[in-house]
């Protein structure tokens, strides 16, 4: 044994019993800590994925929608022509104007793509230069039609920088608006807007400004001559919502409707005669389907449509295509039927003796319109 007995442990002060109880304290708060700092980073990477992932999906989404909406273009264009003197059947300007209102409204509803005005009167009117003269003169009549369609053809928010105050223009207020998919709201989101090109110093090598109708201004990829219309597709990516304006790139006007399958408004063309409406065609191959419209016609019902990519449907004045055909210095023919692909009835069995011409737009798109739809357009 040895001499000197066993030291004992001190027993630890309360003191140091409270320290040592605080530093395990301090110890699991500091281990509950990192785990919980473990758990937040994991979330966080994982709401990163799927943040990753729907974006992902939604650009494949986007990719999808945009190969469905090329699918659903339409390639083919609809035309009618009609003399400006129609608006002669009309026995006040105010009349007058809204007549020229139900024509625009019809090609609207039935989408048509061009618009020719002729002349059956030999004015040689070429331009929209010039006003009408008034009721019971000779006048413009073809001059004034053409305005007026132009004028409800074009997107609200762009007529004060087209249209300036007219007299042709004067009895506006009581033409019904067309309400077109290309007439947007400020705040309706699409992917075309038209639009007219600002004068605003832009910096070199960058797009010019253009008012498209919305909040912000849309910098455009090309420098334009100032007050130009033209037709811009909006980009989405890369698109900063605090950026003081949208980007985007012209495109050709018939793009909304090749591509996208909308309907885009029509054009207005005026011709000198009957037989410059089809001379003068803008299509590269010109109308590959022409139909005339008379009571003296076959009936439409029983005649099936041949394959087309442009179509023209000719409507007669007061006195039918035949004063058409007569007026035409170009042309040695009396029967109307031989300038035509068709010359169909499309009102058989009429209870009056007469239709108008407003009147023969609405019945002869209607009861085209199923015929166009089943047509095979990709044959031609």
């Amino acid at each position: 044994m040895s001499e000197f007995p066993a030291r004992k442990k001190p027993k630890p002060s309360a003191g140091a019993a409270q320290e040592q109880i605080s530093w395990r304290k301090w110890k699991a708060e500091k281990k509950e800590q990192k785990r919980k700092w473990k758990e937040a980073k994991l979330i966080q990477q994982m709401e990163k994925q799927n943040q990753a992932k729907a974006e992902e999906e939604k650009m494949q989404q986007q990719c999808q929608e945009e190969e469905e909406q090329k699918d659903k273009g339409r390639l083919y264009t609809v035309s009618i022509a009609l003399p400006g003197s129609v608006l002669d059947n009309a026995q006040s300007p105010e009349l007058r104007t809204y007549l020229a209102g139900q024509i625009a409204r019809a090609c609207a509803v039935f989408c048509v793509d061009e618009v020719v005005i002729f002349d059956e009167r030999g004015e040689d009117t070429r331009t929209v230069q010039g006003e009408f003269k008034g009721v019971g003169k000779k006048g413009q009549a073809c001059i004034q039609l053409a305005r007026i369609l132009q004028y409800l053809e074009c997107p609200q928010y762009l007529r004060k920088a087209f249209f300036p105050k007219h007299s042709d223009l004067e009895f506006a207020g009581v033409l019904n608006p067309l309400d077109s998919p290309h007439h947007m709201r400020i705040d309706e989101e699409m992917e075309f807007r038209e639009g007219v090109v600002l004068d605003r110093p832009c910096k070199a090598r960058k797009g010019s400004f253009v008012n498209c109708g919305m909040r912000k201004e849309v910098q455009i990829d090309k420098q334009l001559q100032p007050g130009l219309r033209v037709t811009v597709r909006l980009l989405r990516e890369n698109q900063k919502p605090e950026s003081r304006v949208r980007k985007g790139v012209v495109v050709a006007p018939h793009v909304p409707r090749t591509e996208g399958g909308l309907y885009w408004g029509y054009s207005v063309r005026l011709a000198s005669c009957l037989s410059a409406v089809m001379t003068e065609c803008p299509f590269k191959d010109g109308y590959d389907l022409t139909i005339g419209t008379s009571e003296r016609g076959s009936d439409t019902d029983h005649t099936p449509l041949p394959p087309f990519r442009h179509m023209l449907v000719v409507f007669g004045g007061l006195k039918g295509l035949e004063e058409s055909v007569a007026t035409d210095p170009n042309l040695d023919v009396t029967d109307p039927s031989v300038l035509f692909d068709l010359y169909l009835n499309t009102c058989p069995g009429q209870g009056s003796r007469t239709i108008r011409t407003e009147e023969a737009i609405l019945i002869s798109l209607s009861s085209l319109r199923p015929k166009i739809a089943t047509s095979d357009h990709n044959k031609r």
